[in-house]
């Protein structure tokens, strides 16, 4: 990608309308998407798309413009619409144009191998998927849902103050539901896997998994309502945290949407719990050697064995708190303002294998999926209560699976009571929000 000509003209433009601080954001996407069903291509895409954003400081205000069209003929466009912007913020935080970082870490996050698979070797991929999930069990009825997902994506970052970033990146999924039937009782369900090796996709062993979770619901019913210690397994506490990453921003905490205000410091979790944020981790997500700013990432904590270390800042919220940014400033798209997202995060795993938490228990429940996280869940109070399935534990053993059961809490309580951080540390789609498995002193349960 280079578009340095045109750049250096978006930016002699931009002085000759009084705009002294700019960037330009550009970006290029390619993604390569199939669907398999009853062995036969469902559906088969695949596309491109490109597009620059530009920020300027005009009169102490940051205007923002955006154009899918990459050539000189969009420049004028650019300036004035950005210009235009700027006179109608009515905000009085101050956003800067970010000089550089003084180092920034080396990270390769695109695999040329995962480049060159060819398309013939991915839909062998997703059909053997299907095929292994159907062949493993007479009760596998269906598979609904199959399916190949890639996408490769290239950056750069440039501005007025000597800036001048590039970041490129793949990576790829597989996803299969499936369907089973024993005499009237129907169950689903689903399994996943990511990464940009594609020598890590395994069709038969996704296809295990998959069968062997829906399986394992055959028969389920519900449980009388009462207050029951919990498992949350890996998947379903990350799904959770990811439901709830939102009152780590600073912006929140800030606009007084998160509870964590004037936390820093202070005890709000188990000791057991560590919640870090991994820009550099080994082929994370998310992993990237700068933000949607420019600044250079960080590796950090933000609980440290229970105490509230930092929020996740960008360079706006940085400066209204007096502190350095975090280096999670983060633009969806080259059409999205700069907001704050984490890059790689994660609850710390613990040394506890999943069967000895079972073994823990007396009474209780292990949790394998919950629905509702949208709607069932409120990120400013912390409350939830969610649609949820599962099985059974007595005596340390896992005897029956359960569903129509809603579990109840609140987040912020339930980080205090966990008592047990398993060694299981999964990452859910789309990659890069993971957990371990959970062990809560207790949780309500609504059943019969």
């Amino acid at each position: 990608m280079n578009n340095k000509n045109l750049i250096e003209k978006i930016f002699a433009k931009g002085r000759e309308f009084g705009l002294v601080d700019m960037e330009v954001f550009i970006s290029k996407n390619s993604d390569f998407n199939i669907r398999v069903f009853n062995k036969e291509i469902d559906n088969y895409s695949v596309s491109d798309g490109e597009g620059l954003s530009f920020r300027g400081v005009s009169n102490g205000k940051m205007g923002y413009s955006y154009t899918e069209k990459i050539d000189e003929t969009s420049i004028d466009m650019l300036i004035e619409e950005a210009i235009g912007n700027a006179k109608v913020i009515d905000s009085d935080d101050e956003e800067n144009i970010f000089e550089g970082s003084d180092k920034y870490e080396e990270v390769n996050c695109y695999n040329d191998e995962l480049g060159n698979i060819s398309a013939k070797e991915k839909i062998e991929f997703t059909k053997a998927l299907e095929e292994e999930s159907l062949k493993l069990d007479k009760r596998v009825v269906s598979v609904p849902y199959c399916v190949f997902g890639e996408s490769s994506s290239e950056a750069i970052l440039i501005n007025t103050k000597g800036l001048d970033l590039e970041d490129k990146s793949n990576i790829a999924y597989g996803y299969i539901s499936v369907m089973v039937k024993d005499g009237e009782d129907v169950k689903t369900g689903g399994s996943y896997v990511i990464s940009n090796n594609f020598s890590t996709f395994d069709a038969k062993k996704v296809a295990k998994e998959v069968v062997e979770e829906a399986l394992s619901m055959l028969g389920a019913s519900s449980i009388k309502s009462n207050e029951y210690p919990i498992i949350l397994r890996n998947d379903v506490s990350a799904d959770i945290l990811e439901a709830f990453v939102s009152i780590f921003s600073a912006e929140n905490v800030q606009k007084d949407l998160s509870l964590l205000k004037d936390k820093i410091g202070k005890q709000i979790a188990s000791q057991m719990i560590s919640i870090i944020d991994d820009p550099f981790m080994k082929n994370g997500v998310a992993s990237a050697s700068f933000d949607g700013e420019g600044v250079a990432t960080m590796y950090k904590k933000l609980i440290d064995k229970g105490v509230l270390k930092t929020y996740l800042h960008n360079t706006k919220t940085a400066k209204k708190d007096g502190v350095k940014s975090t280096g999670n400033a983060y633009k969806a798209s080259y059409k999205s303002p700069v907001s704050i997202a984490p890059t790689n995060m994660y609850i710390e795993k613990g040394d506890t294998d999943l069967d000895d938490m079972i073994k823990s228990i007396d009474k209780g429940v292990l949790i394998t999926n919950v629905q509702g996280l949208h709607s069932g869940l409120n990120p400013i109070s912390g409350d939830f209560s969610l649609s949820a399935y599962g099985h059974e534990i007595e005596d340390g053993k896992v005897i029956r699976p359960i569903n129509q059961i809603t579990i109840a809490g609140n987040f912020y309580d339930m980080l205090k009571d966990i008592d047990m951080v398993g060694n299981d540390l999964k990452f859910i789609l789309p990659g890069n929000i993971g957990s371990p498995s959970l062990k809560i002193k207790k949780l309500s349960v609504a059943g019969e």
